[in-house]
């Protein structure tokens, strides 16, 4: 058996190295993104610089050939985002615009086209879409105001209408009173109208309401003003006081006391500054529905706060007679006056001697003095010269 020559193994195992060496190795498996670019008459856009970026944020670039097509290959797997990033004459001046993102796959292409013309068509559309909801608001928006204008005109009749009723002899006032309900029939049906236009999410409901309400309240139709602005309240993120102090004066007259008492509270909490005109309201409320016992604390609330107010230092006295009580003195019964009732009185009159708070505290001191003769009225002021 023949053995092979050292030399020729030598040659041998050399070969086979070069072999190895020449040899191509396994290539790493990248994928490509290609594409048709369309101009706006349907037709191929040559000239384009599209660019894909990884998620990594590595870029590559490609421009269309004359039938708009381009092609990038040698992408890892991910996701990229196709721009076209430069746009030939006479557009060159255009942003980028996004194609689309893909997703590519080792060994595979992912499409992505894009036809301006179909692009520019959607948008057109979208852009009357657009402008047709811009002036389907405006038509609703000149509606409510036409309706609010129309609302307020019918609103101000109404007033003078009340003012009239107060005026009216008793043999006029049921014609007035029914004048003063259809009027606030028609102002409501403005408002309402103004809330169809307005829409639910329309940031002016709250006034709407709150028209509406005072249109009731003016009528004095309670219930349905009460519910009036507590729409206005709930519609109302940023809450006026006002509108608790109306529906304070509401509630006040439905004999709803605790109710319009938390109304109350909440609008002097709101708005601290006119906290006492607040409680002066809750008082004048109660003393017009008849309710003096109630009127007392809301009043000296509104005294404590503004102690210089004329007309609730008036109230507050005539309010505190309907606290008075009889003792049994021998064989009579003695008027006995609940405390704070006479210097109530006579703040009124220090602060208004000549006006018409003063001269009603004058007269209610008088009226004191007479059911119980010999009672000391210091209002008179200062004692006599001799």
């Amino acid at each position: 058996m023949k053995t092979l020559n050292k030399s020729v193994m030598g040659a041998a195992i050399l070969a086979a190295a070069l072999f190895g060496a020449l040899a191509p190795g396994a290539a790493a498996q990248t994928g490509t993104i290609s594409g048709q670019i369309m101009d706006v008459n349907g037709k191929p856009w040559a000239g384009l610089t599209v660019q894909v970026v990884s998620e990594q944020g590595a870029k590559q670039t490609a421009k269309t050939d004359s039938d708009g097509k381009y092609s990038i290959p040698g992408l890892r797997s991910g996701i990229y985002t196709v721009t076209i990033s430069a746009f030939p004459p006479p557009n060159d001046k255009q942003q980028p615009y996004d194609i689309a993102k893909v997703r590519v796959e080792s060994g595979g292409e992912a499409k992505a086209d894009a036809n301006f013309k179909e692009i520019m068509t959607k948008q057109g559309a979208a852009a009357q879409e657009q402008v047709k909801k811009q002036e389907e608001a405006k038509t609703k928006f000149e509606g409510m105001k036409a309706h609010f204008a129309a609302g307020n005109a019918i609103l101000e009749q109404e007033q003078a209408a009340r003012a009239e009723l107060q005026k009216a002899p008793p043999d006029q006032r049921a014609a007035v009173k029914q004048k003063l309900s259809d009027l606030a029939d028609q102002a409501a049906k403005e408002y309402k109208a103004a809330q169809e236009s307005a829409g639910e999410k329309d940031p002016n409901l709250h006034l709407l309401w709150a028209k509406l309400g005072e249109a009731y309240d003016i009528a004095g139709r309670n219930e349905e003003a009460a519910q009036a602005y507590q729409q206005a309240i709930a519609a109302k993120p940023d809450v006026p006081a006002g509108y608790y102090n109306n529906l304070g004066n509401v509630l006040a007259r439905m004999g709803k006391i605790d109710e319009a008492k938390a109304a109350y509270t909440k609008s002097a909490e709101l708005d601290p500054a006119n906290a006492a005109t607040a409680w002066r309201n809750f008082g004048i409320s109660l003393y017009n529905a008849n309710r003096l016992g109630d009127a007392v604390e809301p009043l000296q609330k509104s005294a404590e706060l503004d102690p210089k107010n004329a007309q609730t230092w008036y109230l507050l006295g005539a309010s505190l007679v309907y606290r008075m009580t009889l003792k049994k003195v021998g064989d009579k019964e003695v008027p006995e006056f609940a405390p704070g009732t006479i210097e109530a009185y006579q703040k009124a009159v220090e602060l208004d001697p000549n006006g018409p708070y003063g001269q009603q505290a004058k007269a209610g001191l008088e009226q004191l003095q007479q059911m119980a003769p010999g009672i000391d009225l210091k209002v008179y002021g200062k004692k006599k010269k001799s």
